[in-house]
Order: C-alpha cells, then sequence, then structure tokens
C-alpha cells in the first residue's frame, strides 16, 4: 500500500474511533451502552418533555434599591462635609416603564451651603443629574446613560443569578435567556428539559434570597402596632421594623426593633450548606469571607450582651444574644426538612437577584410529544438517508458506495461533535441533521460530475479522479462558506431553536468538507491503487 494512502486510512480510522468513543464511551454491558448513549446525546425541551417558563423582571426594584443606597452614602457625605438638610427621600416608580423616573428629593438646604453641596454631587454624585424646586429643594434624577445601564445590567445579574440556582439542582441541560429587548421590555426565558414539576423551581428562582445580619435594639412586641406604641409611633432614627418568620407550633407575631444598616450582608457570605444541629434539626449553616469575618469578629466582641437577628428577605429567621465573640460563620436554623435546608443553602450561594420577577407564561411539554417528534423525525431522516442511498447507488454505481460510507461517516461525526461538546439536540437541531445529508450528497455530486467531465474529454482514469476534486473543490468551500455565513446570522439574531439549527447544519458542513474531499478521495486512490494502469472508473 502506498505511504500516502496508509496515512490517510491511519487518520481515518484514528477518527472514526475518537468519534465512536465519544458517543459510547467503554460500555461494560448493554445496560451501560445504553446509558452511555443516552448521557451524550442530550435532548432538548421539545424532544424531552419539561417545563418552560417565562419571567418578567420588575427593574424598578433595582432603581428603588439603588437610590436607597445613594440616599445613605449622601446623607454621610453631607454630615462629613457639615451640610444642614432638612429631610432626604426618594419617590417610589410601580412599574418597569416609570423606572428610570427614580428621584431623590434633598429639602432644607441652607442657601450658604448650596455651592458646597453643588461640588459634593458633581465629585461624588455624578451619575445624578440636580435640579432646583425650590431656595432650599432639591430633586436628583438618574442621567440617561446610567439608567440605561442599570436596565441591562440587571437583566444580566438575574439571568446569572437564575442560571447559578438552577444548575446547582443538577439541571445542567436547562437553558436561560434574555427574551425580547432587555431594556424595554425584560424578559428571562428558562427551560428545563425533563422537569415536568417545576413549582419547586418557581419557589427558588423567586426566591430574593437577601441575607443580613443587623443588631436588635428592642424586642420582642406581639404587634407592629406594639412596637410603634412604645415610641410614640416613631421609630428611633436608623431603626426598622422586623418580623420574626412565622413556624409551626407559633401562638403569634414576633417583632423587633432592628438597626437599619446591617453588620454583614449576603455580599459578605463565602459559602453556605445544609447542617443538623445537636437535637437532629436541620439549619443551614455559612461562611462568611475573610474580611466580613474580621468587621464581625470586631463587632460581635465589643457587644457582648447584645442581641443579634439573622434576617433573610427582611424577616428575621432566628433573633439570638451575642454571648463571645464570633467571626466567620453562623446558622440560620428553623428549616423544617433537609430539602429546605439545601434550597437555602443554594440560594444563598447562588446570591441574591437585583430585582423581583414575575412569572408571565408556564408551559409543561410532555414526553409523548417528544417521543413523537422524535419518531417522526427519525423516521423522516431514515426515508431520506434510504432515498439518497438508492439514488446514489443506482445513478453512480460503484462510486456511489464510496458517497455512502462518506455520508455514514458524516453522520458519526456529527454526533460525536455534540456529544463531546454536551450540545442539547433539540427538533430544529434534526432538521440541520437531515439538511446535512442533503448538502454532503451535493458535494459528492459535484466531485462525481466533474470527474465525469474529465472522463467524457479522454482523460485517463487517475487523472480524471486528480482533476475531479481539484476542480471541485473551491466549488464546495463557495457552497459551505455562504451557508455557514447564513448560519452565522441565525444564531447572533436567533431564538434558542434556530441556534440549535444553526450550530448542528456548521458541524454538519465542517465534517461534509472532511468526509466528501479527504474521506472520498481517500477511498478512490484505495479502490484505484491495485491496478497498475486503470482504464475504467464504475462512476
Amino acid at each position: 500500500m502506498d505511504k500516502n494512502i496508509r496515512t490517510k486510512a491511519i487518520v481515518i480510522v484514528a477518527t472514526i474511533l475518537i468519534c465512536i468513543y465519544g458517543i459510547i464511551g467503554l460500555p461494560t454491558s448493554k445496560e451501560q451502552l445504553s446509558q452511555n448513549i443516552a448521557n451524550s446525546i442530550k435532548l432538548g425541551l421539545d424532544l424531552r418533555g419539561g417545563s418552560q417558563l417565562v419571567l418578567q423582571v420588575q427593574v424598578q426594584d433595582a432603581f428603588k434599591a439603588d437610590a436607597d443606597q445613594n440616599i445613605e452614602r449622601l446623607k454621610d457625605e453631607m454630615l462629613k462635609a457639615g451640610i444642614a438638610y432638612a429631610s432626604v427621600d426618594r419617590n417610589d416608580p410601580a412599574t418597569i416603564e416609570e423606572a428610570d423616573k427614580i428621584q431623590i428629593n434633598v429639602k432644607g438646604i441652607p442657601v450658604d451651603k448650596t455651592a458646597p453641596f453643588r461640588e459634593l454631587l458633581q465629585q461624588k454624585f455624578s451619575m445624578w443629574q440636580m435640579g432646583s424646586v425650590g431656595a432650599s429643594d432639591y430633586r436628583l434624577t438618574l442621567n440617561t446613560t446610567e439608567s440605561l445601564t442599570m436596565r441591562r445590567d440587571t437583566v444580566t445579574r438575574s439571568m446569572r443569578t437564575i442560571e447559578n440556582r438552577i444548575n446547582g439542582l443538577g439541571l445542567a441541560e436547562a437553558t436561560v435567556q434574555q427574551r425580547g429587548n432587555g431594556e424595554a421590555n425584560p424578559e428571562i426565558l428558562v427551560q428545563m428539559p425533563g422537569v415536568d414539576d417545576p413549582a419547586r423551581v418557581k419557589a427558588l428562582l423567586q426566591a430574593a434570597a437577601k441575607l443580613e445580619i443587623v443588631e436588635v435594639k428592642d424586642g420582642p412586641f406581639p404587634s407592629e402596632e406594639a412596637l410603634r406604641a412604645k415610641s410614640g409611633g416613631i421609630l428611633p432614627l436608623g431603626t426598622r421594623p422586623i418580623q420574626q418568620a412565622s413556624r409551626p407550633g407559633d401562638q403569634g407575631e414576633s417583632w423587633y426593633v432592628a438597626n437599619r444598616t446591617p453588620v454583614v450582608t449576603g455580599r459578605d457570605l463565602r459559602n453556605a450548606r445544609p447542617s443538623q444541629d445537636q437535637f437532629g434539626k436541620w439549619e443551614t449553616s455559612f461562611v462568611l469571607s475573610p474580611d466580613a469575618g474580621k468587621r464581625f469578629g470586631r463587632y460581635t466582641e465589643s457587644n457582648v450582651g447584645n442581641k443579634l437577628a439573622v434576617l433573610l428577605d427582611n424577616k428575621a429567621r432566628s433573633v439570638a444574644t451575642i454571648n463571645s465573640k464570633i467571626e466567620d460563620s453562623g446558622v440560620i436554623t428553623g428549616a423544617p426538612s433537609q430539602q429546605e435546608a439545601s434550597d437555602l443553602a443554594l440560594v444563598l450561594t447562588s446570591g441574591s437577584l437585583p430585582a423581583g420577577i414575575v412569572y408571565l407564561e408556564e408551559r409543561t411539554v410532555g414526553p409523548s410529544l417528544g417521543a413523537d417528534s422524535i419518531r417522526d423525525g427519525l423516521m423522516a431522516g431514515a426515508v431520506g438517508v434510504g432515498a439518497v442511498v438508492l439514488v446514489m447507488l443506482v445513478y453512480y454505481k460503484k462510486a456511489g458506495i464510496n458517497a455512502v460510507l462518506a455520508l455514514i461517516l458524516n453522520a458519526i461525526i456529527l454526533v460525536a461533535v455534540l456529544a463531546y461538546f454536551g450540545a442539547v439536540l433539540t427538533l430544529p437541531g434534526m432538521a440541520g441533521i437531515i439538511l446535512t445529508i442533503g448538502m454532503a450528497v451535493d458535494s459528492n455530486v459535484l466531485i462525481f460530475e466533474r470527474i465525469r467531465e474529465e472522463l467524457r474529454h479522454g482523460k485517463g482514469v487517475l487523472a480524471a479522479v486528480d482533476a475531479g476534486f481539484g476542480k471541485a473543490w473551491w466549488t464546495i468551500v463557495d457552497t459551505h462558506v455562504t451557508t455557514i455565513v447564513s448560519c452565522a446570522f441565525l444564531f447572533i439574531f436567533g431564538t434558542t431553536a434556530v441556534r440549535g439549527f444553526a450550530i448542528t447544519l456548521v458541524i454538519g458542513l465542517l465534517a461534509n468538507v472532511f468526509t466528501a474531499v479527504f474521506v472520498s478521495r481517500a477511498i478512490f486512490d484505495w479502490e484505484l491503487s491495485g491496478k497498475e494502469q486503470p482504464t475504467t472508473l464504475s462512476i
């Protein structure tokens, strides 16, 4: 055998072995073989069945939270600069459309402090535009660029947090993507193949998981009215009312007066996990970052005997007295089961949502519909492949066998690439695979017709084969490049289903270049190598 043919054979065999390994691995039994194939070829929502959720991000929550933080900063900076004020508050935009109309109202600035106040805003609050309402009152509005950035960032952070929580449940095949315009229509599409009861997932996604550890000033009180009555209806400056989260067996409500500024927050969290106390009850333990641990340690050391409350979503999950210095760890008690403790740890470690979410749509696709799609898709593919094979064998005789072998290898490479990259196969993806079959045969037809044309012009068999592959090469490249460019636009601007179609088609086209040109040529060379001066070619 010619050395060149031997090298090509080694490359082809190695490619086949790598592809087969990617699809079936190294099974030791029939059961493991079936399991490996099932794990390699992941099916999407439309084939496997599952749940689909459409969420709307309430971006106005992020605007209000950012304004609250800026109000506290502004108060601190004015106190440092010696600028007196009567009040600092904000408006309350209630809808997504009104979010960028957020305003901070500053009242009672002395006339002689106007210049320092303006300078303070320019230096440290440049994202806010100042407007005068009266002689001593001002209105701050968020500038347009900052508003657009906050809208985009809120949706992006929400998608990242939702994706982390879903992946934490082991739903690695789930997809989270933005739907529509992220600025005017902040919607998120979540698809979860294999999940037929999304109730638990919805509860996890909707949990804000805002963790705070705050100092308790007073309490407990049986109601919020009783809490406020003790101070004449007005809470002390810098405090807020908090309610104890209800638990089974509670006789009534419990309210506390707590510091408005937390000692540590969920941003200071490094890890969280479910655990059990000495009585076997489930709880969620958490560990703080080194910097937060030092800060927490200094605080607890100087406040022994005072009370601390662990707040989750503005409700006290536990209230305890500081008996000694606490540094980098703590627990959240009251979980009724291991799953509740695990879910709480998951949402804490995945981060809190920057804004609330509202469910716009919930749809469940049954596995029977997916089974019908798979059956119909396989039937369509089988009929198409059968027809193509029959035509190639009848029309091109022995050369048709060459095309069929290249076609089979093309399909093996395509499935192997999907398996290696963990891609999810959807119904449009199956359409892309079937279309790839047609593209693969088209390349072989171009080559074979070129060879026939060269033979009709009187060239020898070896020269005709060489010229046929050489002249068809650039035509194949042109057709494939134009299709790949089209697929690139489909991937950039299309939905998940359209992207699946584009990806499978591109992979099939790249595999086709290898099989139609390299493999098919190697088979021709092997067939003709045994003849010293071939005079005929079955084509």
